[in-house]
């Protein structure tokens, strides 16, 4: 008795890619793939392209910018000394030295992303905008030739040192790369030292901050400090011992029962009476305080959803190889907590970002503070859409930085992404 042999079993084999489809084809499967979607396409294209001819004609033909480009220097640093602003000069260019070093860096050693070529494209578009900005902006806002020169000076430098590192960054060992992060802090501090006055420079009293200046020294000081604090928060929300979890609690549900404006009144009246003279911080460090411990306790509950979405077997796997339970949260759940909440943390950066408007209702001269400064100018009486508008730029181009970089970090955290 024969038996026929079967032919051997093969692996199906996988769909041919499709073809590549040209953008006359993409275009049309996008906004006209049935008779209903074209005509939304249509008419949304009209009123945005009609929005975008009005606002063009009005920002270069009815539009008096006079107003931005006499206050230059009052929305960038406020009334800061003018005599000592070459520290801000020396943090900007120490700043762009290292945001170039780092950026080449990164490029050079790259994680692969789902195309290959996201990288390339994007730093070709950062440097085109770059550069259009250092050539045209300074000269749109009539600023004298020394400060162009200086902008376009910081502004090479920075692409210098990119293509210097880029070029030659492969030769870093990638051992050295882990204390990269280290020169921000670093820079952090000493920045906030030479602003404020030391190491053998005069004191500037925090009173004499404005501007944008202001805005983003209260903003990164918050951010950098609730980070932590949402963390610790957060895990003391999950612990077992019941004084520091409802600690954590009280924390928690007291902040975010009580709007940002009330707190920053109380933290700039309450803190006068509870601390004796010569304790209480300047009302700039009061607002920073505030505004610290309100963004902590958001992240905190976004930090515990992360750790919430972890699963059970991750911190069991790792007791089980030994690991001690702080051992395990850093190394093993943390990792993965903070991962998942990255999207809602970046999400209460921008939010705390423009919750810093609020100081100018409590006397401080933050952007928006200074906005209405100059529009009591009686000189500038009715110009507010082009000092509103600049204020909308300005916040846009800040938070779409906090965004771009957070996708940034997304992909490179993304397990999926091997290296290449």
């Amino acid at each position: 008795m024969t038996s026929s042999s079967s032919p051997p079993l093969q692996p199906p084999r996988p769909a041919p890619p499709s073809a590549r489809r040209s953008w006359r084809g993409a275009l049309r499967q996008e906004l006209f793939a049935t008779p209903l979607d074209g005509v939304i396409s249509v008419v949304l294209l009209a009123a945005l392209l009609a929005a975008a001819v009005g606002l063009w004609q009005w920002a270069f033909r009815q539009a008096q910018w006079a107003v931005i480009q006499a206050n230059t220097t009052l929305f960038a640093v406020g009334r800061y000394p003018l005599p000592q602003q070459w520290r801000l000069w020396l943090l900007v260019t120490l700043a762009a030295a290292t945001i170039g070093v780092s950026w080449g860096l990164l490029r050079s050693h790259p994680r692969a992303d789902r195309t290959g070529t996201l990288w390339p494209v994007n730093d070709l578009v950062a440097i085109a905008v770059l550069a259009f900005l250092a050539a045209w902006l300074p000269a749109a806002l009539k600023l004298p030739l020394p400060l162009q020169l200086r902008w376009w000076a910081i502004t090479a430098l920075l692409l210098v040192l990119r293509g210097v590192s880029g070029q030659w960054g492969r030769l870093v060992p990638r051992r050295l790369l882990r204390f990269l992060p280290l020169f921000w802090p670093a820079l952090y501090l000493f920045g906030m030292v030479l602003i404020a006055g030391g190491l053998g420079v005069p004191h500037v009293p925090p009173s004499e901050w404005g501007g944008l200046l202001l805005t983003l020294l209260m903003a990164s000081f918050a951010i950098l400090l609730s980070f932590p604090i949402g963390i610790v928060v957060a895990l003391g929300r999950r612990s077992t011992l019941p004084l520091l979890r409802w600690s954590s609690v009280l924390y928690i549900e007291f902040i975010r029962g009580a709007p940002l404006i009330t707190l920053l009144f109380l933290g700039q009246n309450i803190l006068g009476y509870m601390l004796p003279g010569g304790w209480a911080p300047d009302r700039v460090w009061r607002a920073a305080w505030v505004l610290t411990f309100f963004c902590g306790a958001y992240l905190a509950e976004a930090v515990r959803a992360g750790l919430a979405a972890v699963p059970v077997g991750q911190l069991e796997a790792a007791r089980s190889l030994g690991l001690s339970v702080p051992q395990a949260l850093r190394h093993v759940v943390l990792p993965q907590a903070l991962r998942i909440a990255l999207p809602a943390t970046v999400g209460q950066f921008i939010s705390l970002l423009q919750d810093t408007t609020l100081l100018s209702l409590i006397g401080l001269l933050d952007l928006l503070g200074t906005a209405r400064t100059v529009m009591a100018n009686p000189e500038f009486l009715g110009k507010n859409a082009e000092v509103y508008l600049t204020l909308a730029v300005l916040f846009w181009c800040c938070c779409a930085a906090l965004g771009l970089g957070s996708r940034a970090l997304e992909r490179r955290l993304d397990p999926s992404h091997s290296p290449t």
